[in-house]
């Protein structure tokens, strides 16, 4: 695993070895990023379930200004300091140690989000009931980025976001929520 692009272009990636830890493959990094490339520059992205990082990282990379990386499993959180570390990071990458809702809980000063990325452990229902938790901590044109089964049934709304496009890379699909926009002169609100 490596960092594709950007200012920590070809730097490898640690990532815990078994069965729980799954990451995100190269080429569906890769098309996530096409997706959102022009819009990355000077945002914040929220990596939950983080696992090694690599998304937040990615981002950080490819010019997002600063990344919040959680994850509730220690050994995750020490590689995401190791792989934070080795890309030069420090400083634009937060790292929390927390599971997702508790994360996601109001609270005074709690960031709001352009991009969030979700890759939970699978058939767990966790998606399904973090999203509307992430989709109050988005800005209205942000974007939220769900990784999951192709078999698993996702909402179609979370908050005021809805989904905006499906993708699908062999047996895993990545889905967008975006906030619909109207055009000028529309009599919808």
């Amino acid at each position: 695993m490596r960092v594709i692009t950007g200012t920590a272009r070809g730097r490898r990636l640690k990532t815990l070895d078994g069965n729980d830890v799954r990451p995100t493959a190269d080429r569906v990094k890769e098309a996530i990023f096409s997706v959102i490339q022009f819009d990355l520059e000077g945002r914040r992205m929220l990596d939950l379930f983080a696992g090694s990082g690599q998304m937040g990282i990615e981002a950080v990379s490819r010019g997002a200004a600063g990344a919040v990386l959680v994850d509730s499993a220690a050994a995750s959180v020490a590689v995401i300091r190791e792989n934070v570390e080795t890309c030069g990071m420090n400083g634009m990458c937060q790292i929390v140690q927390s599971d997702a809702m508790t994360y996601l809980r109001p609270r005074t000063g709690r960031q709001e989000f352009d991009f969030a990325f979700l890759d939970p452990p699978y058939g767990k229902g966790l998606l399904q009931a973090v999203l509307p938790g992430v989709a109050s901590v988005m800005k209205p044109r942000g974007a939220i980025i769900c990784e999951s089964p192709v078999d698993e049934v996702l909402p179609e709304t979370a908050g005021a976001f809805r989904v905006d496009r499906t993708y699908r890379y062999g047996k895993i699909k990545v889905t967008f929520y975006r906030v619909p926009s109207h055009p000028e002169g529309s009599d919808e609100a």
